[in-house]
């Protein structure tokens, strides 16, 4: 098996309006992201491609043109734009178009904060302990 991979840039403001008054994510701000996307799968004999990188590029793109300078919360699906949300998004974006898609990689690298999505997994929810007592804390 052969992964090949394409990253784009994009730069958006987004919050979290769900974090109580004070939490420094509850405010409207921006970052920096970098989406990574990979098709794994065996290359065609005659091409020797998994995928014409032309096509996964142009794909890319159109994302990064519908994220980039945007408010991600006024995107469908992205109301509670978290790193998980974004990566699932791009995932739901390129699945239809490319059956070996296997990973997409969303990260903040000015925070060093990123999310790996896979596909979607048995339905685990995790929790998250109160806000409002890590900050009583």
């Amino acid at each position: 098996m052969i992964e090949i991979t394409y990253e784009f840039w994009f730069d958006a403001a987004h919050q979290f309006r769900h974090m109580p008054a004070g939490h420094k994510y509850q405010g409207l701000h921006g970052h920096s992201f970098r989406a990574e996307i990979a098709v794994a799968g065996t290359p065609d004999p005659d091409s020797g491609f998994i995928v014409d990188f032309a096509e996964l590029e142009a794909a890319g793109d159109s994302i990064r043109e519908r994220l980039d300078h945007r408010f991600l919360n006024e995107i469908a699906g992205l109301e509670s734009p978290s790193l998980e949300h974004l990566a699932r998004y791009v995932w739901n974006e390129l699945k239809p178009r490319f059956a070996g898609l296997s990973r997409v990689v969303v990260r903040r690298d000015s925070h060093r904060h990123g999310c790996v999505y896979t596909g979607e997994v048995s339905p685990v929810v995790a929790t998250m302990p109160s806000t409002r007592a890590l900050i009583d804390a």
